[in-house]
């Protein structure tokens, strides 16, 4: 595992770290919990769950960890991966970061690159500045340029070159705040730019509103309920198939009801189907309102919830069956008869009234017809009623 960890490092170490001469010894460390004590006369490659640093480091410093703090001076380059990092002394070369939360407390001499939630910097880099952060500060300027990506954006300090800043939120100076160069910035509204400030360029600000307009919102919206009735149906159509290609005898059951049936009978199962569809929910309630009847109201909710389920899908397995048998004189239903069934059924639901009453008309006689079947294998006299199932 060590083994492991140190391949680890080599690979994410800076490239002037792999150039370093030969003779000079890299320090290399991976524990749980890494204290390095020691000042390293190369490289030093740390690694663990926590990380700290209380010794120089002549060459680079790698560190990876769940919390890394730096507390003393780096001679090269600093290359971070965290999900908390503090540097607490000061980098000599580059210092590059990833984590969550990024505090940098001291200079760093060259460039600074840091990629987190919030980023935190107080130490005056001295090359160009690229943060990409949901929240990041700036709290004692930089010497170089400075480009931000982010939500909420604050600056302080003296700026000796351009600042360039992209916010999805807002961006605010402090008072005194001082900027040798153009500020460019995008931003919903314009910054909070106190009159103690002092910006020798131009201010470049472009409203870059991220929400979307009435247009886009009805194209968005659009989008998302046809993208819910996709789902729908996708997951309409795998239950049905499934359902008719791992019960056929019970699809056959309920297309033979319908085709053999006499209107009378196909009304008695629409009309026992719509009681139940109307009266569970109330007798749910009054055995609710009692604290005996509360369990026996949970079972009989669930039991509700399935019957209307299964009812829905042997509904467009009931179409399919219809379809095949009118068009190719089959009997025997397929797992491919429910999926074309759903799908014809899931079509008619979209015309508006004429579509959800065709709907509602199969969905109460297949409630209806499933209970009748239920009944009489419950009930069963003869042993050749299970075979419905």
């Amino acid at each position: 595992m060590n083994r492991f960890f140190v391949l680890l490092l080599l690979l994410l170490a800076p490239a002037s770290a792999l150039a370093a001469p030969l003779p000079i010894p890299a320090t290399f460390g991976v524990a749980e919990s890494l204290l390095s004590a020691s000042s390293s006369p190369g490289n030093a490659y740390l690694a663990g769950a926590s990380v700290v640093s209380t010794a120089p480091v002549a060459g680079d410093l790698s560190a990876f960890g769940g919390s890394v703090i730096i507390a003393a001076p780096v001679v090269g380059d600093e290359l971070l991966f965290a999900g908390s990092a503090s540097v607490r002394a000061p980098v000599a070369g580059d210092l590059r970061a990833v984590g969550a939360n990024l505090k940098i407390e001291e200079p760093v001499g060259g460039d600074l690159i840091a990629f987190g939630y919030e980023v935190y910097d107080s130490g005056h880099p001295s090359g160009n500045v690229f943060i990409i952060a949901a929240n990041a500060t700036l709290a004692n300027g930089a010497g170089g340029p400075v480009t931000i990506y982010g939500n909420t954006i604050s600056l302080a300090g003296n700026f000796a070159s351009d600042v360039t800043i992209v916010a999805t939120g807002r961006l605010t100076l402090a008072a005194s705040t001082t900027i040798r160069g153009a500020l460019t910035y995008e931003a919903p509204e314009p910054a909070v730019i106190p009159a103690s400030a002092t910006i020798t360029g131009n201010v470049n600000y472009t409203n870059a509103s991220y929400l979307p307009d009435v247009g886009t919102s009805r194209i968005l919206a659009f989008v998302s309920v046809g993208f819910f009735l996709f789902a729908r149906i996708l997951g309409a159509l795998i239950l049905a198939g499934l359902l008719a290609g791992l019960f056929p005898r019970l699809a056959e059951a309920i297309a033979l009801r319908a085709y053999q049936g006499r209107p009378r009978g196909i009304f008695l199962a629409m009309l026992l189907g719509f009681g139940i569809l109307v009266a569970t929910p109330v007798l749910i309630l009054l055995l609710a309102l009692t604290f005996v009847g509360m369990g026996l109201a949970l079972l009989l909710g669930i039991l509700y919830a399935l019957l209307v389920l299964l009812a829905l899908l042997y509904a467009g397995i009931l179409v399919g069956s219809m379809l095949v048998r009118r068009y190719s004189k089959r009997e025997v239903v397929l797992w491919h008869d429910g999926i074309l069934g759903m799908l014809v059924l899931s079509l008619i639901s979209l015309v508006p009234f004429i579509g959800i009453l065709v709907v509602l008309l199969f969905f109460l006689f297949t409630a209806g017809t499933l209970l009748l079947i239920f009944f009489q294998y419950v009930f069963a006299r003869e042993e050749r009623t299970a075979e419905l199932i």
